[in-house]
């Protein structure tokens, strides 16, 4: 399969100046004396996309994100490398990126579909149901200028889904829009996905990413850092996340010494994560049975506030459950000394199947991770019932029948 877009070894840097002339003659009278540091936004980026694929691209604020895909839109222009795109590409960036705030928004869907390489005639064929997935019948003739950021969004994810591109490119303007609308843009991108268009998504929903995406991306202060499934890659920007707020990376087996003592460094550590389950000869569970999860974590400084958090996730990587003992009404104060967080399902509600298990310890904000372990245990149901579909809930049914039916009304 031929490559939709293809990145070879691109750089891009910035020059950011100390002082700068305000005028052309103090520009050119100081063109020798400026001083300035070099900002290197991205460095030796290379991978393909192949066709009718989805990429996501996972890294904190910074880490060039949104310059690389600037870059692939030729919005902005490598300092070395190239970029190769084959087909139409529609890019949706950063919020009110292509608009001209005096213009109506009538006016800018025929300003952008041209930018696009669309003529008169193909935007107005389009048009209508440009503004009807914008929902912006009533504020099409208002200058864009007048619009909330959310109508921004609506207006240009609409543009750019609706110009039949070969590769779309979403920057995480999504986050702008309301849940109604990301679940109508969602459900396109899903559209397009089944119709074979390449897709290059950048998100700060790691679930998202997951969810949609085929293989991701993780960026790091400009660097590619790693390139696979999008599990492989959640868990690699998690554990990034981690060492960032000075957390260690996740770990799968016991601690060794040298591990216990690096753990010295840190306020809380995840030793160990178990299943009612990991002891069995065959660590199978019975769909409806009942299922407890527990880690044993070790604390160097007591934390006076904090949540243990649960996710729980299919076979392909959808988040089924995601809690905390916060929301489950446990107040959570970590003294020092070893400890043990257990999460209890009197009845598993899930039926066949293959589930991840991912534990972590955060503050009540969620601003700072202290541990997370990403898919650290699996779990496999079987379900012996004759019910199809995912949930295996409690039910029963009861039929009145033979005579009249009487209803008390309150």
């Amino acid at each position: 399969m031929a490559a939709a877009v293809e990145i070879d070894n691109v750089s891009k840097t910035f020059k950011l100046y100390h002082e700068r002339g305000t005028s052309l003659k103090e520009r050119l009278v100081k063109a020798r004396q400026s001083r300035y540091d070099e900002l290197k936004a991205l460095q030796g980026i290379s991978f393909d996309v192949e066709e009718g694929e989805t990429i996501g691209i996972l890294g904190r604020n910074g880490s060039g994100k949104s310059t690389l895909l600037k870059c692939i839109c030729g919005v902005l222009q490598p300092t070395s490398g190239e970029i190769r795109v084959r087909g139409k590409l529609a890019g949706l960036l950063e919020l009110g990126a292509g608009f001209q705030p005096e213009l109506s928004g009538r006016d800018n869907i025929y300003l952008n579909g041209s930018m696009l390489g669309l003529t008169r005639k193909e935007i107005d064929a389009v048009f209508d149901d440009i503004v009807g997935f914008a929902e912006l019948e009533s504020f099409i003739d208002n200058q864009v200028k007048f619009y909330s950021s959310g109508m921004y969004v609506r207006l240009g994810f609409a543009v750019a889904v609706n110009v039949d591109p070969d590769v779309l490119v979403i920057d995480e303007v999504l986050a702008v829009g309301d849940e109604k609308f990301q679940r109508k843009c969602i459900a396109r991108i899903k559209q397009f996905q089944e119709m074979g268009r390449t897709i290059i998504f950048v998100s700060h929903s790691a679930d998202q990413v997951r969810t949609i995406c085929d293989r991701a991306v993780v960026l790091q202060t400009g660097e590619m850092i790693g390139m696979g499934t999008p599990g492989s890659a959640v868990r690699l920007f998690r554990e990034r996340l981690l060492e960032s707020d000075g957390a260690p990376p996740a770990e799968d087996t016991a601690p060794s010494v040298d591990q216990t003592q690096k753990e010295e460094k840190f306020q809380l550590r995840v030793r160990e994560v178990f299943t009612s389950v990991s002891e069995l000869e065959d660590p199978v569970l019975e769909s409806g049975d009942p299922f407890s999860v527990t880690a044993v974590f070790r604390v160097k400084e007591k934390i006076d506030s904090m949540v243990f958090v649960l996710e729980i996730h299919g076979a392909k990587g959808e988040l089924l459950l995601r809690t905390d003992t916060d929301q489950l009404g446990l107040s959570t104060e970590a003294p020092m000394g070893e400890g043990r967080i257990t999460f209890d399902f009197p009845s598993w509600p899930l039926n066949d199947g293959r589930y991840d298990i991912s534990i972590g310890a955060q503050n009540r904000l969620g601003d700072v991770t202290f541990d997370w372990r990403e898919n650290v245990a699996s779990l496999e149901v079987i379900y012996h019932g004759r019910a199809a579909g995912l949930l295996n809930l409690p039910l029963s049914a009861s039929l009145t029948a033979g005579g009249p039916i009487v209803r008390k009304v309150l």
